[in-house]
């Protein structure tokens, strides 16, 4: 008589090919499932880190941008000082320059025509805020030259005041060894040309005298430098 024979567990020859394919799918799924936590996953994490990353630094570059801008601002504006400086220092220089107060007024002098007979320098005196540079000038030409003088000394950069302004015809002795075209055109001038220079720091000038006694004079009313050259 023949033994019957037990099946134990689960033969996977018991089983549809529907069920197996189900279940290799399942396991794909679950595999795929695992990769993706575990790969994905940490993708993901590491491109929040670098947007986050990237943010911060673009506010970096937004913040270096801004300083950029300011300091190329406070560049032009040092450059504009720096120039304004410059020009100021030419209308009203630190010091006499009086070899260059008496080339600008000989430069003038040529370039207008007129002649520049003598120059004698003067005694500087000191106001409140500048100092005076005095030179007295005498110099001949033609009516025309010596205005075009006046006219030349008005554009230089300088401050320059022309005071005590004389004008003569010229002495008939002047002109023996004149052309015929020159005699009786000639004019001679004297005038007292002034150039100014700013005080140096700590250097006393005179105080304007104000009534109750020698007080600084307000705000709205501080001279300026004494118009001239410009």
């Amino acid at each position: 008589m023949a033994t019957p024979k037990l099946k134990s567990g689960i033969s996977g020859e018991g089983l549809s090919i529907g069920v197996k394919f189900g279940i290799g799918v399942g396991f794909l799924v679950l595999v795929a499932g695992a990769y993706f936590f575990v790969f994905f996953g940490d993708v993901s994490s590491q491109i929040d880190g670098k947007n986050s990353e990237l943010t911060e630094q673009q506010a970096k570059l937004n913040e270096a941008e801004t300083a950029k801008r300011e300091y190329n601002k406070d560049l032009a504006e040092k450059a504009r000082l720096e120039a304004l400086a410059r020009k100021q220092k030419k209308v009203l220089p630190d010091d006499a320059e009086m070899p260059s107060f008496l080339s600008t007024i000989q430069n003038v002098a040529t370039t207008s025509g007129a002649t520049l007979a003598s120059w004698s320098p003067g005694e500087e005196s000191k106001e409140e805020f500048y100092a005076k540079v005095p030179m007295e000038l005498k110099l001949f030409g033609k009516f025309h030259q010596v205005a075009k003088f006046f006219y030349g000394v008005g554009q230089v950069d300088r401050i320059i005041n022309m005071e005590n302004i004389t004008v003569r015809l010229k002495d008939a002795g002047d002109k023996k060894t004149m052309s015929e075209e020159d005699k009786g055109a000639l004019v001679e001038v004297q005038c007292l040309a002034s150039a100014f220079r700013s005080l140096a720091k700590g250097e006393a000038g005179k105080k304007r005298r104000r009534e109750g006694g020698d007080q600084q004079p307000p705000a709205s009313e501080t001279p300026a430098a004494p118009a001239g050259g410009q």
